[in-house]
């Protein structure tokens, strides 16, 4: 493992520890400001995370210059993957407790400006039962790509671009729960005020839980988290659709995998103002929020390849000297 790819991937890899090590700060302070975290719930996938994550590096030193790149990068990114999933939800909670007025009037506004009536949409799937558990089964799927990713892109080689898609999500992820502290909305039922019953074919468990974690952020009487509990309370941007967009770009060049992500990710953008009760305009900005991680991260690669490829040229003793 001492060609110019793995060596940019592992720059890359070890540089993806510094936003997650900055979450984790973040949720600590959190805690120390007032909020409660389970301590099983959040230690169960934090321990698979650095078990795996240890495993890769303990490998790395081992083997040194005879290290297989096809088991170091799968196991360190679904650990970094999975801190960032497991940090996160707790974070996505802290910001909602920041109480600033919400912004379900001001997302429908634009909603409606740009002819797309977030009432209309529901009537119209709700109409179509099949169309409804399409949609349903579509808005699931931003979990297993997590770790199906991290598995095909290193089997296949584009290591590179799975330390980009790390960075992309991270970043994504960050900008997400920021904007989110200062345009928080609850969703499309309650910014037209109707009750989700108006359309029986609808699964609406998802807004109800949200509906009932941000009022009690807001009111002050949620302030311990359980891991497993948390739903998704974020409206804008809308990070389903910027997860659908990331895993669309790292699995396009792949063969036969490629064309497959994009259909299914572009059905769980669809599902997104429906099953999640988002705005279209939230859909729109997490479309754009990836489009941009994803620039930054090749702008940040651009930065560093020069140096890297200079490591590569030096014949190393070892792997982590070669790649550090």
């Amino acid at each position: 493992m001492v060609d110019s790819n793995a060596c940019i991937a592992w720059r890359l890899f070890n540089l993806n520890w510094i936003p997650i090590a900055a979450m984790g700060g973040v949720l600590l302070l959190a805690v120390a400001w007032g909020f409660t975290i389970e301590p099983v719930a959040f230690a169960i996938p934090a321990a698979i995370a650095v078990a795996l994550a240890m495993t890769a590096y303990l490998y790395a030193f081992a083997k040194a210059d005879r290290a297989d790149p096809k088991l170091i990068f799968p196991l360190g990114t679904i650990a970094q993957l999975l801190l960032v999933a497991t940090i996160m939800g707790p974070l996505t909670y802290v910001v909602g407790a920041a109480n600033w007025p919400l912004q379900d009037r001001a997302l429908l506004a634009i909603d409606r400006a740009l002819g797309m009536d977030p009432e209309l949409i529901a009537r119209y799937v709700n109409d179509r039962d099949w169309l409804a558990t399409l949609l349903l089964r579509g808005y699931g799927l931003i979990k297993w790509p997590l770790l199906g990713i991290p598995i095909v892109l290193t089997l296949t080689s584009r290591l590179v671009r799975l330390q980009l898609f790390v960075f992309a999500f991270s970043l994504a992820l960050i900008v997400t729960v920021a904007i989110s502290a200062f345009m928080p909305a609850i969703g499309t039922y309650y910014g037209l005020n109707i009750a989700p019953s108006q359309f029986p074919s609808l699964d609406a468990s998802l807004y109800a839980a949200q509906l009932r974690d941000i009022l009690a952020l807001r009111e002050g009487s949620l302030r311990h988290l359980e891991l497993f509990k948390l739903t998704g309370i974020v409206s804008f941007p809308s990070f389903h659709a910027a997860s659908a967009v990331l895993y669309m770009w790292a699995l396009w060049p792949v063969r036969g995998i490629g064309g497959l992500a994009v259909a299914l990710n572009l059905l769980m953008i669809a599902a997104t103002p429906v099953i999640g009760a988002h705005y279209m305009i939230d859909v729109f900005g997490g479309v754009a929020l990836a489009a941009i991680s994803i620039l930054v991260g090749k702008y940040f690669l651009d930065s560093l390849a020069p140096s890297s490829m200079a490591h590569a040229a030096q014949p190393p003793p070892a792997l982590l000297p070669a790649l550090e």
